[in-house]
């Protein structure tokens, strides 16, 4: 007769033993797991040697996972860097044109800098100047010679006084409004500038020529001694405009004078200076000559 399968451990005497000593090894892990928590508390330290021990020994893994989390890091910023790649491109471009424009910018205010310094190196202190104003349009295509600048009657600005630039004279004042003013230039038919030669004082005026030229001509008629290269600056005659300013340099000598061309180009400056007239009668005589001839004007049929 076969025995059941469902026979109890009590019936088998090996059974009974190996029940026992799993419980009695199970005890004993239990114990010893106590006893090594309790050291581990009291002294950290003991177990530093089994820790260094499972680190060396799980080192290879560790440092082949790692560089496996890298390759795939890597493959990943690959993939992702060649779908953004135009998106990239893109910004990069962005960022060039912001970067020339602001190259562009930068350059500007060097230039304006430059010019403001030579205005400032040119101000005499003994007569302090009426306003600092930009030349914000010109009359360049028509036979008269106008510019306009942005500072008028507010400014201090009158009809009669002499306009400036760093490298020389511009004009002067003939009609001032509230924020603006017109500017008679050198280079008007209109407009004579007493001169004389800064080598050696030799007396001459400045008259523009319809087609933007300027005519260097001599008061005193006879043998011709200009030549190419003579610099002229205002002589103060006629209490207009103050002596020492430049205003010409002779180009081509010819019979009674010279052509020349501007000391102060009004095309190449921005900013200009306003001054007081260099004698209150001339500008006063200026001012009554501008409002006669307006007079006159209206009063024509």
């Amino acid at each position: 007769m076969a025995r059941p399968k469902d026979r109890r451990p009590g019936y088998s005497r090996r059974a009974q033993y190996g029940i026992f000593t799993g419980y009695v090894i199970a005890m004993l892990g239990v114990v010893a797991g106590i006893a090594v928590l309790v050291v581990s508390l009291v002294n950290p330290g003991a177990f530093s040697f089994a820790r260094s021990a499972a680190a060396e020994v799980a080192r290879p893994m560790g440092k082949a996972g790692a560089e496996g989390r890298a390759s795939g890091q890597g493959v990943f910023a690959a993939i992702g860097a060649y779908f953004k790649a135009g998106q990239q491109n893109a910004e990069l471009r962005r960022e060039v044109d912001a970067a020339r424009a602001n190259a562009v910018s930068m350059q500007a205010l060097e230039d304006e800098n430059r010019r403001l310094k030579a205005l400032l190196g040119i101000v005499d202190p003994a007569r302090r100047p009426v306003a600092t104003a930009h030349l914000i349009g010109s009359s360049g295509a028509s036979t008269r010679r106008y510019a306009v600048l942005d500072a008028g009657i507010s400014d201090g600005v009158r009809p009669g006084q002499p306009v400036r630039a760093a490298s020389g004279l511009i004009g002067r004042v003939i009609e001032a409004g509230p924020r603006t003013a017109r500017v008679l230039l050198v280079t008007d038919p209109d407009n004579v500038v007493p001169v004389r030669r800064a080598s050696d004082g030799l007396s001459a005026f400045v008259q523009g020529a319809s087609d933007g030229r300027i005519d260097i001509r001599l008061i005193n008629m006879g043998t011709n001694p200009l030549k190419k290269g003579d610099v002229f600056v205002t002589s103060g005659s006629g209490g207009l405009y103050p002596p020492g300013i430049p205003v010409a340099v002779a180009t081509a000598p010819h019979r009674d004078g010279a052509t020349g061309h501007l000391a102060a180009d009004p095309a190449d400056h921005v900013y200009v200076l306003v001054e007081q007239a260099f004698s209150a009668q001339a500008r006063d005589d200026l001012q009554r000559m501008i409002e006669d001839g307006a007079k006159t004007a209206v009063e024509e049929p």
